[in-house]
């Protein structure tokens, strides 16, 4: 069976690994074009075109699908299936035409719920206790085409978005693995989304970052963890911003945003209802640090 695999980011290139290990023939892969990173604004590869290459697969890596001859050099390729992780572009029905099988993707949710570009981010930001990854046919829809599968795992309790994706990559891997070997098989199950279930997960920006201290201690963690590592939250403290990068929900109370002390352990504030205790936090132009040795070096006023 021929593939074609369409991917960008560290979690697409942990699924083309997979399906390459497996021995599936991956016969050319599509992702973003090379971006300029960094200080010198040199151009990076993508993950996933780091690992085409290595493994000797043609890429291609187009702006769009609008001109004739992109698709052309698709249909050139002869796909049985097309397979899509966290590509980066919306395919036109043009291009979801072209494999004999169509186009599949890994999303990283449970569909319907959070369909989107931010979908384990807001299942964490929401407070979730479980989570996954679903295998789908891709329609002109966002996220709304038939479930082949799902893959399901649970959220803990001091988990970032970011720690949350390492696992949930191994687990997409995995299931686009044994979604292709159905096609093989013969045997792949359709089963359309409930719509009344829908809901969406829409792109983080920065202006999330800011803790709202009136939310109850649970809320401000899950806050916490959800945007974690990007765009990653922050606090107001004696004038200067500060990046908060970890915490946990502790036992105490009093006004939202009430500096409560400063432990063994980190800072603790009151919420809305509890407290949570700050473990490592950045100052602005400054390092990642345990909050108790920032504030041994920056006393805080009375």
């Amino acid at each position: 069976m021929r593939v074609v695999f369409m991917g960008t980011p560290d979690i697409a290139a942990t699924c083309l690994k997979k399906i390459l290990t497996d021995g599936f023939e991956v016969v050319g892969v599509y992702t973003q074009p090379d971006r300029p990173k960094g200080r010198g604004m040199k151009l990076v590869a993508s993950p996933v075109k780091e690992i085409a290459l290595a493994a000797g697969i043609p890429v291609f890596q187009p702006e769009n699908f609008r001109q004739e001859e992109t698709v052309e050099q698709l249909r050139a390729l002869k796909p049985d299936v097309c397979a899509v992780v966290a590509y980066g572009r919306i395919l036109p029905q043009k291009v979801l035409d072209v494999p004999a099988y169509g186009c599949i993707n890994i999303h990283a949710s449970l569909l319907p719920k959070y369909r989107g570009s931010a979908p384990y981010q807001w299942a964490v930001l929401d407070g979730l206790t479980e989570t996954g990854v679903t295998a789908m046919y891709l329609t002109r829809e966002m996220d709304a085409g038939d479930i082949i599968d799902v893959s399901k795992t649970p959220i803990g309790e001091n988990e970032t978005a970011g720690q949350l994706l390492d696992r949930l990559a191994v687990l997409g891997a995995d299931l686009l693995s044994k979604t292709l070997t159905r096609f093989e098989n013969g045997k792949v199950p359709a089963v359309p989304q409930n719509e009344a279930e829908v809901s969406y997960a829409p792109m983080l920006d920065k202006t999330m970052c800011p803790i709202d201290w009136a939310k109850t201690a649970q809320q401000v963690h899950n806050h916490v963890r959800g945007l974690h590592p990007w765009p990653v939250a922050t606090m107001e403290l004696e004038g200067k911003t500060f990046k908060v990068h970890a915490t946990k929900v502790v036992e105490g109370s009093g006004n939202p945003g009430e500096i409560l002390g400063l432990t063994k352990t980190g800072l603790r504030i009151a919420c809305g209802e509890g407290a949570i205790e700050i473990l490592s936090l950045q100052a602005e132009g400054g390092k990642r640090m345990a909050a108790p040795d920032y504030f041994r070096g920056h006393p805080l006023k009375a």
